[in-house]
């Protein structure tokens, strides 16, 4: 009688064990799930001063921050091209692809690949290979890139569609 109280009390100790660990569990998962699904639906507001003329900060201006999702848009080729140096001409290939923020955003620069691909290379060919030797030569002609892409958008759809021109690929011969 005494070993059957006993047996009782051991397997009730490991039911109740076993209670606890889901109870903790699901508890965990249900905060977990709330810090990291919860949010905010209004955009994110970052708050910056502005200097007046006299060296006097104004009152904090609020800017928007939440532009929307980074999508990357790949140019369906590398853009191979002669570069001439000082030394000697030079073979580049680049592969390029563009950030751009939201869907539409994404489907107006696939429309527009044609005219995006012909910018880059007019960029690229104006290029000298003793500056793409070096690192702010390959950042400078990056940043050039997305200038002239960003004009030519901006003109033809009336904003601005990419937001920056990533090389993936840069190889020179």
């Amino acid at each position: 009688m005494a070993e059957e109280e006993l047996q009782m009390e051991e397997g009730g100790k490991g039911k109740m064990v076993i209670i606890i660990v889901v109870a903790v569990l699901i508890i965990g998962g249900g905060a977990a799930a709330y810090f990291l699904l919860g949010g905010s639906d209004e955009p994110q507001m970052e708050e910056t001063m502005e200097a007046a003329p006299g060296g006097e900060t104004s009152a904090p201006v609020m800017t928007n921050t939440n532009k929307g999702t980074a999508l990357y848009v790949a140019m369906p080729r590398p853009f191979v091209f002669n570069v001439p140096g000082q030394g000697r001409d030079r073979l580049a290939q680049i592969k390029v692809q563009l950030m751009v923020r939201g869907t539409d955003n994404e489907e107006l620069a696939k429309m527009h690949i044609p005219l995006i691909e012909g910018t880059l290379l007019k960029v690229f060919s104006s290029a000298n290979a003793d500056d793409l030797v070096t690192e702010a030569g390959k950042v400078s002609l990056r940043d050039q890139s997305a200038r002239e892409v960003q004009k030519v958008l901006s003109e033809t759809v009336g904003n601005e569609i990419v937001e920056q021109v990533l090389f993936t690929g840069f190889v020179m011969q």
